[in-house]
């Protein structure tokens, strides 16, 4: 079993929304990613999609974009990102989902050679690059996001250990755990994924310019993946251990 990964891929949602807008490098790009993925990735793969999968508002609409990427060989677990407005009673979504696609949420997947978690996460506050914490009764609202998705990660994680009997564990995350301005202090995220011992970490969200603030890399124990699509030139990023 091998396991892929790539992120945001922004497919329209019913609506047509033409993703060159942002550059002609997006010309085509998921016909350019699936044309990767057939070559690459058999039915007993796993492949990680960390967020920002369709630009649908109602699950419905998002449907017939999920169905498209089901179509593509492999296990396909997907992660919840800051555009995915399709994405509320998970419940709804399991139940919609080809057999072949699991939505991880706050909790852990059981693939057999590795266990996999996830959750979306938040932009990281300026009191944690820092690593001076906010007063009380100062707190930003990102701040208390930030603290709200640390919680829920720390809840997949323990999900994914009390099943990993030793086996790897590998997380999600929609938001970037960490930044290389950050890297002096880390970050909730990141001092939960070495504790918990988690083997890797992939994520999302940056684009363009942006691209290059994420950290790719070992971090205290852990390997951090930035998938997002167009950092990966529209091809699957191979993260087998």
């Amino acid at each position: 079993m091998k396991i892929f990964a790539i992120g945001d891929l922004h497919l329209p949602g019913g609506d047509m929304k033409p993703m060159d807008v942002f550059g002609p490098h997006w010309e085509n790009h998921f016909e350019r990613i699936s044309e990767d993925w057939r070559a690459r990735v058999t039915d007993e793969d796993i492949v990680l999609i960390p967020g920002d999968i369709s630009w649908a508002m109602q699950l419905t609409d998002a449907l017939e974009d999920l169905r498209r990427i089901a179509a593509l060989p492999g296990r396909i677990l997907i992660l919840r990102g800051n555009h995915d407005y399709w994405w509320s009673s998970l419940t709804q979504l399991r139940c919609s989902l080809p057999p072949n696609m699991h939505a991880v949420q706050n909790d852990a997947y059981d693939a057999g050679d590795v266990v996999f978690c996830g959750t979306r996460g938040w932009m990281i506050p300026p009191s944690a690059m820092s690593g001076a914490a906010e007063s009380k009764g100062q707190i930003s609202q990102d701040e208390k996001i930030y603290r709200r998705e640390a919680l829920r990660l720390e809840m997949s994680l323990k999900a994914a250990q009390r099943i990993a009997a030793g086996r790897p564990v590998f997380a999600m995350m929609h938001y970037p755990p960490l930044l290389p301005e950050c890297a002096r202090t880390g970050t909730a995220f990141t001092r939960l994924l070495t504790e918990y011992g988690a083997a890797r970490c992939v994520y999302g969200h940056l684009h363009g310019p942006s691209v290059q603030r994420g950290y790719n890399g070992l971090y205290n124990g852990v390997q951090y993946d930035l998938v997002s699509c167009d950092a990966l030139r529209f091809a699957l990023m191979d993260v087998s251990l």
